[in-house]
């Protein structure tokens, strides 16, 4: 009798729903066709929140940026406010059932991101804007919450990194053929090449980087013989398509995080000690600063520009001397480097450096693309805009986020037993060491698009670190739960 009366509800409420759905249509209103995705996506939001955490690393790189929006502020839909909803959610879930793992707060990579937290909470009440730092506050947590604090669960399985990975690959690979579609018709101009991945990438160079960041796991999974050969066929045409894409975007930063990619590769590869990598640092930095003067009269020599010959365009990256953007971000830099002189300590705040350097450029330093309005990005570096942000303190906790980050990833590749933990681990991290590097050029860390997959993989190697190293891989595999995110 119970069962019958479940079924009679179903057909009442789905008869209801059809013809509401009539009536509006006639009226030319569709909105209510959405009603069902949006029970099914609530519905996961409380029972099955791995689901969404993969559907929004599908959706990251389809997402579009809308700065122009009638709320006044920019957010990123869909994703955006989809994470926001997980983030409450888990705050919600902590205060009330306090279930979450100790081991994980143990680690140090989550002391040191949780300490990197509070002190973007105490520079944001310090800051020249706090609307602007609180905002930048609440997007970092929205970013790290679901993709490092759940991620660490979500990844207890393997096949869930498999997932996380390939499903942000899929999508990114409708953008690949958008991008390449959009750029032929422009004859793969090399100033066409900067602006034909829009809307879903604002510019050739956030677009570089997601590539280089997917580049080395594809890579790795098509030689690697801990997969099918189908697999590792499928993983080297995803792998040769990310070539071609990152070739086209003609990003030179992307280009030379792929290159020092490669070097630390030789490193672990080696097995080189790290006194001898040392020493080696300590040689270059010292013959730097003895040839200073020599390498930039050589540099200031240099006046290729950009260009579509690819050889031409790799000599442009020296070019401080007449390449705009090069200079501009100089000009960038020694602006923060002045900022941060003003406020060592505590910093202008997270998230205000765009809004506060203009008076902080000197006349000569500027470029044709130079601003005064904060209209045009910030201060193009991971390491040292948080200087001028957050000062010394925040500096230091971003450096140290990348050394235990690098010291969590080669301590597994070493000690892990199993196969696919040992490559996962391994081409993870050097994924994680191209944005490493990029982030010397560039700052991306506040858009989903870059701090999805940032997070996701820093977690992923967190996540291996504590249940793989234990000689026991399949028994952790089965004794995880199906829901141990919720």
């Amino acid at each position: 009798m119970l069962e019958r009366n479940k079924v009679r509800w179903v057909y009442i409420i789905s008869a209801i729903f059809v013809m509401l759905n009539a009536y509006l249509m006639i009226r030319d209103v569709y909105w209510a066709l959405f009603i069902p995705l949006l029970l099914i996506i609530l519905f996961m939001f409380f029972y099955s929140m791995d689901k969404i955490l993969l559907l929004v690393a599908f959706l990251t790189p389809l997402a579009i940026n809308m700065q122009d929006s009638d709320f006044g502020i920019g957010i990123s839909l869909p994703t955006e406010p989809l994470l926001f909803g997980v983030l409450l959610i888990f705050i919600v879930r902590l205060l009330y059932q306090n279930e979450y793992d100790k081991n994980i707060l143990k680690h140090p990579l989550t002391v040191i991101i949780i300490l990197d937290l509070v002190w973007i909470f105490i520079t944001s009440l310090t800051s020249q804007v706090p609307l602007v730092s609180f905002k930048f506050l609440i997007a970092r947590l929205w970013f790290v919450i679901p993709f490092y604090f759940l991620g660490v669960v979500l990844f207890k399985r393997i096949k869930n990194i498999r997932a996380f990975i390939w499903l942000y690959a899929i999508a990114l690979l409708i953008v690949i053929f958008y991008t390449i579609n959009n750029h032929s018709q422009w004859g793969f101009d090399e100033q066409a090449g900067h602006w034909v991945m829009e809307p879903f990438y604002n510019d050739h160079t956030a677009y570089g980087a997601i590539l280089a960041l997917f580049i080395p796991i594809f890579l790795g999974f098509s030689l690697s013989r801990a997969y099918s050969k189908t697999y590792r066929f499928i993983s080297l045409i995803v792998f040769l398509i990310l070539l071609v894409a990152i070739v086209l975007s003609f990003s030179r930063a992307a280009w030379i995080s792929l290159a020092f990619a490669f070097c630390i590769y030789l490193l672990i590869a080696f097995r080189i000690k790290m006194k001898y990598v040392v020493l080696v640092l300590a040689v270059l930095i010292g013959t730097f600063l003895l040839f200073q003067n020599e390498i930039f009269d050589r540099l200031e020599k240099n006046k290729q520009g950009s260009s579509a010959d690819l050889m031409e365009h790799l000599q442009s990256i020296s070019n401080i001397s007449t390449d705009d953007s090069n200079l501009e971000r100089i000009n960038r830099w020694q602006s923060a480097l002045r900022m941060f002189a003003d406020r060592p300590l505590l910093g202008f705040g997270p998230g205000t450096y765009q809004f506060e350097y203009a008076p902080y450029q000197h006349s000569e330093e500027k470029t044709l693309i130079s601003t005064n309005f904060g209209d045009k990005g910030n201060a193009h570096s991971e390491y040292i805009g948080p200087l001028a942000e957050r000062g010394f303190p925040g500096f230091i906790l971003t450096m140290l986020i990348l050394i235990f980050t690098i010291i969590t990833g080669v301590r597994v590749h070493k000690k892990a037993k199993e196969k696919e933990v040992k490559l996962l681990s391994l081409v993870v991290l050097l994924s994680l060491i191209t944005y490493f590097m990029h982030g010397t050029l560039n700052n991306f860390l506040d858009t989903d698009k870059a701090s999805i997959p940032f997070w996701g993989f820093i977690a992923i190697l967190v996540s291996l670190d504590l249940y793989y190293l234990k000689g026991d891989e399949k028994k952790s595999e089965e004794e995880i739960p199906g829901k141990e995110v919720n």
